[in-house]
């Protein structure tokens, strides 16, 4: 899936289409990215943005190499956007230490979020092998045979006499 944007910058093409059984956020939690479409994906993206532009990257956001890449334009890949989500989702949940993750959760959320995610998105594998510093370069999803190799078949029209 390409993620195509708009002026704004909203990636149009990222975000799946929410099934009808997608369970609903409780009220006051915050919906998964992936699940928001258009105005609510937007302003979505854009907390996070200032979240990665104002926390994420000057705290941990580690030199760029070519064994450990990272992309200027990040919310132009679909899967950095969702693995960022959970971690900044994990960030609000965890470091709150008068809430209910007490005084480990900003612990918890180094060694269970942080490390992991950031070890994904900077892989050189990952999902910005192939950008450079200042160069992004979009990513091909992997083809498919069928898009829904299991539905139904379709329904057979009467043969005209």
């Amino acid at each position: 899936m390409t993620a195509d944007t708009t002026s704004t910058g909203q990636a149009t093409g990222a975000s799946p289409q929410p099934s009808a059984t997608a369970s609903q956020p409780r009220p006051g939690v915050p919906a998964f990215i992936l699940y928001l479409q258009g105005e609510e994906y937007g302003r979505a993206l854009r907390s996070l943005t200032l979240w990665v532009h104002h926390v994420l990257l000057p705290v941990y956001g580690r030199e760029v190499t070519s064994t450990a890449p990272w992309c200027s334009s990040w919310w132009e890949h679909p899967e950095a956007v969702a693995q960022m989500h959970g971690l900044w989702l994990a960030w609000t949940n965890l470091t709150d230490t008068s809430a209910s993750s007490g005084v480990n959760g900003p612990a918890t959320w180094h060694r269970d979020f942080l490390s992991p995610v950031m070890n994904t998105l900077r892989d050189q594998s990952g999902p910005f092998a192939g950008c450079k510093a200042g160069t992004h370069r979009p990513k091909e999803a992997p083809t498919v045979d069928l898009p829904d190799p299991f539905a139904p078949p379709p329904a057979r029209r009467p043969a005209r006499a």
